[in-house]
Formats: C-alpha cells, structure tokens, sequence
C-alpha cells in the first residue's frame, strides 16, 4: 500500500526512515521530524555571521578555513580556494545521503598533497531565520604520502535541518586526522554521513563530539581497500534537556592485515538519549583483522537513556575481534571523596564526568584541538 508522503518529507525532496527499518528503530525521523524544511535562500548580516563565528570552539585555533554561511561558500572569510564545479558523487544510498542529494548540497573539493601537516577547518555557519534545510557536501582526498587535518564545525542559531555528507580518500602511506565539532543551535537536527576509504598502508584518526542539535544522527561507513591501514575511530556526547543522538558505524575489512578501533562516550542528563550502533565486517580472505569497538554511557539522572547495538559479522577464520558496551551513573565514592576535601558538589561532578570524555578526547593528537575540545567541553558541563 502506498504511503503518502508528509508535508517534511515533500519539502526535503525525499522519503524519511522509519522505526519499521531496523538501523532507524531508535530514531524515527518520519515521526520526529513535524515540519517541513525547505531549502530557503538566506542572506545573513557580517554581524550575525561574525558573532557565531567568535563563539566557535574553534575561533581561537590557527588554521586554514573554508566558510561555509548558510549552506554557501563565503569567499571573503576564507583562505581555502573553492574549486568545486559539481558536487561530487556519492558512494552510499542510505537515507541521509539521499536526503543529501535531494537538496542539491554542494560544497568544498580539497585535495591534500605533500609532507606538511595542513590543518584545514571546514566551517559551518547558519544563522537566524525562517526554519527551512542548509545543505553541504564535501570530497577530501589526502594524496599518496601525505598528511593532513580537516575539522568540520557546526554552528548555528534558530531552527534548521543541517544536512551533510563527506566523501574522503585516504591514499597509500597516507595520514588523515579528522575532527568534528557537532555544536548545532538548540533547536536544530543535524543529519550528517562520511564515507570513507582506506589504501595501503593508510591511517585515519577520527574524533566527533556532539553536543548542540535537539536531533542529531550520523553515519559512518569505512571502508578498508588496502592492506594494513588503521582506523581509529572515537567520539563524545554532551547531551541533556532532551537532545536525541545516535551514531550508526560500518567499519568494512575488505582485505587482511588492518586494523579498526572505536571508541564512544556518552553523557546524557534530564531526558536526553544516545544511540550507539557499531558494526564490523569482516570479509572473506581479510585474515588477520584485528578489530573492536566500545560504547561507554555516564546516565546523570534516572531519565537519561543509552541503547547500544555493537555488532560484528565475520567470514574469516584468523581474526582478533571483539566489542563491549556500558551504563551507569556516577561513581558515588568519588563524589563523595571530592566532596569531603571541599570541592563542592557541582564541581566534582563536572571533574568526573570530565574524566570519564577525556579518554575519547585524548585520542585527539594535536595539542592545540585536543585543549580546545576539552575547553569546550568543560564549559558545556558546567552549565
């Protein structure tokens, strides 16, 4: 029987997910998403656009950007040439991809070569309007040999749909350092997916923290084509009221001798909930796959929820793989302990939760990120 599409759905172009689909069961974005979004033309005063980007996590760090405001390239607040001609073509028909496509995203073409570090920040700015979809698509290529770091933020004011894919490649003997900031307004959803793919001998490091959407949903795809790559994959929640987020990774062994790591840890108080769903494949032949993940959820009060669904679908026999999950509130003896040496309570709440993210946080290699990150996050926990 034919479904007749909601009033979302005709302005995004495109179907919503629903429970009935076994990766969109915790987040049904047919039901949670009301009102319709349509692409809207903005044009934003240089007052509204500098006062969010003066309160980006990032505001302070040295670094190459592309401006992105309101889903449109600013040219004469970045230092990173656009030399897009058509959006690039997507390798993922999932559902935030082609929500992607329906919009007609378009975004940035940055090729990475060369031996030196270039840290490069793609940012992202929508500021206050009408509700309506801002829409980006990036391709991030690091050539053979080289190394490179790209940081996607994410900021805003009002209420807006934020959708936005990345298509990066990694290339032989090659490095990617990767970060994401998730600090969307309050009131917005945030849907993004990266598609990723590993060459010989590739490494990949990746941190996202996400703390700023009513809804948020990310997509992971990662995929192994040549052989021993390594792919660190780690992210934070900073969640409360009641924020809704859920993170769906598929790490792809294609071929033998690489290896996977992911790491997750989740704050949530008030009603807020995390969703972390993590799959690993091995393929047949990928011998000697050394993969494994973990979700880790801090519950500040006894509304908060975490559902996780670590998986792990294997076809080789020489493997090392393995998954883990956990919940629970805070360790009261050592509230207790910094209590009793006058820290009072708010504090050495915020001091334990601190310690519980640092251990994704610190997967972050550059000082400099890694110190703004853990900046951020502090002020984010003492609210």
């Amino acid at each position: 029987m034919m479904v007749s599409r909601t009033a979302a759905e005709e302005a995004l172009g495109a179907a919503l997910p629903h429970r009935r689909m076994e990766d969109w069961k915790w987040t049904d974005l047919r039901r949670m998403i009301d009102k319709p979004y349509a692409p809207l033309v903005v044009e934003a005063t240089a007052a509204d656009i500098d006062a969010l980007i003066a309160k980006a996590p990032t505001a302070k760090l040295k670094a190459e950007r592309a401006v992105f405001v309101n889903g449109v390239f600013d040219e004469a607040r970045s230092s990173v040439k656009n030399n897009t001609e058509k959006s690039p073509r997507l390798v993922s028909d999932d559902a935030v991809a082609s929500i992607n496509t329906a919009l007609a995203a378009k975004g940035l073409t940055l090729r990475l070569d060369g031996q030196d570090n270039r840290t490069v920040e793609l940012l992202h700015i929508v500021t206050e309007a009408a509700p309506r979809a801002v829409a980006v698509r990036h391709n991030v290529s690091v050539a053979d040999g080289a190394s490179a770091t790209v940081i996607e933020t994410f900021i805003g004011a009002g209420d807006y749909l934020s959708s936005t894919v990345t298509e990066i490649s990694v290339g032989k003997a090659a490095r990617l350092d990767r970060v994401k900031i998730e600090a969307e307004s309050a009131k917005a959803i945030h849907l993004g997916q990266v598609n990723v793919k590993l060459a010989t001998d590739a490494i990949l490091r990746e941190f996202t923290l996400t703390s700023g959407s009513i809804l948020n949903r990310q997509n992971g795809f990662y995929t192994f084509s040549g052989q021993g790559a390594d792919a660190r994959v780690g992210g934070a929640y900073l969640l409360k009221g009641k924020q809704h987020a859920d993170t769906r990774l598929v790490v792809d062994h294609r071929v033998p001798h690489c290896i996977s790591r992911e790491v997750f840890k989740v704050v949530m108080d008030d009603h807020a909930r995390g969703i972390f769903q993590g799959k690993v494949i091995v393929r047949p032949g990928a011998q000697k796959t050394d993969g494994k993940q973990s979700s880790h959820a801090l519950l500040l009060s006894d509304t908060a929820e975490f559902d996780a669904k670590p998986e792990l679908e294997i076809y080789a026999d020489d493997v090392v793989c393995g998954h883990g999950a956990t919940s629970g509130d805070l360790n009261h003896d050592y509230l207790f302990y910094l209590m009793s040496r006058g820290i009072p309570k708010q504090q050495a709440r915020v001091m334990l939760v601190q310690a519980f993210v640092a251990e994704a946080i610190d997967t972050v290699e550059n000082e400099t990120i890694r110190d703004a990150l853990m900046a951020f996050a502090v002020r984010r926990l003492s609210r």
